[in-house]
């Protein structure tokens, strides 16, 4: 009798765990269509298109499309719509990278120039006794010029990768140069990852798209994501084309990128989330079927501060803390069409979006989708750091306006007080979150902590006003002065 009691009781508790479950399971996500009201956004700012998808807990919930493929056909766009992704090139190609070198067959801690056949890197004093790693060149610490490149379109002349290294391009008259000595600072350079890419290219004996589909796109069953281009066999059929600011489609609105490393891959938003998907099952070491946890652990350190932007990885921004959380994300942004990878180190929660209209047709709709769902979605990680008090001396001398301390933008970055607490107002905090409120509060252990930054501040107080901040994220740190400006 006892015995069957106790399986009775077993029975119910399985039966009540298999029912939390499956409501778990069937949680209704359509309420964000009637949050973010993307149609009424695509008719204000004149965007063609528009595609996102959201995940939670390592499974994707929601996935909607709006809008058209292009203003000249009307046709809808769907799930397996694919856009010009542009910079989130960059974070694959340097996963790409990580995962050859797990498989013994390059190493990014050796200079790049010994991988290169077709170039080489031009001479230059700050080279001479630092040869740059790829490592170097895929967190932007190489030192090189090149930011980005004008886009290309059928019956155009389009430019080798040598031509574009030599700068024979739109954009640039000379060869690309170095700025620095590598590894002793930051600037952000697509022209490296066209070194990169050559140096793939000429080690493989193969294209970067061939190597990106066999290590990365196949095994994980991205059926509509390619570093093909629009003049090349075997390019995608389903397609968002490129739109101007009238609405308007860009020449035959299929750019073509020679420079496919940093910003020709074409992609959608739920190839992009599986992608992300994997990387987060990768960083807690469960359900990865393609990347290693030891690659994820690896792409997705912060691998440099000083200069940049809030942080950086390798191919991937860490320069924000939404909702208390790590976050790995990229903005892609080229003529006529953009969007945005986010995705949290832990819980498996983030978004991707892209837009096939130019920057100020899509930057609303885009900041006003990604706010909404950070908002709307609860995503809020818990923190045990312990708050205390302002001195009022240490308020007193912090108000005031300085050139950036936390981007190394060279905007104008605020301290103020507002009803007896402290507040940071900086143009990109405020492009990102939509608003000027992120609180400056002071922790126990002599660190300041930003609301959505993701970096501890560690100010100098040895004059009557703040002479510099340390920065400090993870083992990396960098101190910034900081010039206050006069009233």
């Amino acid at each position: 009798m006892k015995n069957s009691i106790y399986l009775l009781i077993l029975f119910i508790v399985a039966s009540f765990q298999t029912s939390n479950k499956a409501l778990a399971q069937k949680k209704d996500y359509n309420f964000l269509t009637d949050s973010l009201k993307i149609d009424q956004q695509l008719e204000k700012f004149k965007l063609p298109g528009f595609s996102l998808v959201v995940f939670e807990n390592y499974k994707i919930v929601y996935s909607k499309q709006f809008g058209v493929k292009s203003a000249n056909s009307k046709e809808k766009i769907n799930e397996n719509t694919a856009f010009s992704t542009a910079s989130i090139s960059k974070p694959i190609t340097a996963l790409l990278c990580f995962m050859l070198e797990e498989k013994g067959l390059i190493n990014l801690d050796e200079p790049i120039d010994k991988y290169l056949k077709r170039w080489h890197l031009p001479k230059s004093r700050f080279t001479e006794h630092n040869s740059p790693t790829w490592k170097q060149f895929l967190n932007h610490t190489a030192g090189t010029t090149q930011d980005g490149f004008a886009d290309h379109y059928e019956g155009e002349a389009i430019p080798t990768l040598q031509q574009s290294l030599l700068g024979q391009i739109p954009r640039y008259d000379k060869e690309i140069e170095f700025l620095f000595t590598p590894g002793t600072d930051w600037r952000y350079s697509g022209g490296g990852y066209t070194i990169v890419q050559m140096a793939l290219e000429d080690t493989f004996n193969t294209s970067i798209a061939a190597l990106a589909a066999e290590y990365i796109f196949v095994p994980l069953g991205l059926k509509n994501t390619t570093m093909i281009q629009p003049n090349e066999k075997g390019f995608l059929t389903n397609v968002a084309l490129v739109h101007d600011e009238e609405g308007k489609v860009i020449k035959t609105g299929l750019p073509i990128t020679p420079q496919v490393a940093p910003s020709g891959m074409w992609s959608t938003p739920t190839d992009l989330a599986k992608i992300a998907l994997e990387m987060q099952n990768a960083l807690r070491n469960k359900n990865n079927k393609v990347i290693s946890h030891n690659v994820a652990k690896k792409v997705t350190e912060v691998s440099v501060l000083k200069n940049a932007v809030g942080g950086w990885s390798y191919g991937w921004q860490k320069s924000f803390g939404y909702n208390n959380y790590d976050w790995f994300a990229c903005n892609g942004s080229n003529t006529g069409v953009g969007g945005n990878i986010l995705a949290t180190m832990t819980d498996g929660n983030g978004m991707v979006y892209l837009a096939n209209g130019e920057k100020p047709n899509r930057f609303p709709v885009m900041n006003t989708t990604r706010n909404t769902i950070l908002k709307v979605m609860n995503w809020d990680k818990k923190t045990n750091e312990e708050v205390q008090e302002i001195p009022s001396d240490l308020k007193e001398k912090l108000v005031g306006t300085y050139d950036d301390f936390l981007y190394a933008q060279g905007m104008e970055t605020k301290i103020v007080e507002r009803n007896n607490r402290l507040y940071v107002e900086s143009p990109i905090l405020e492009h990102f979150k939509g608003k000027n409120d992120n609180e400056l509060v002071y922790l126990k252990n002599g660190f300041f902590k930003i609301t959505d930054y993701p970096n501890l501040l560690k100010f100098d107080f040895s004059d009557v006003k703040p002479k510099s901040v340390i920065l400090t994220r993870d083992n990396l740190k960098t101190e910034v002065q900081m010039t206050k400006k006069a009233k």
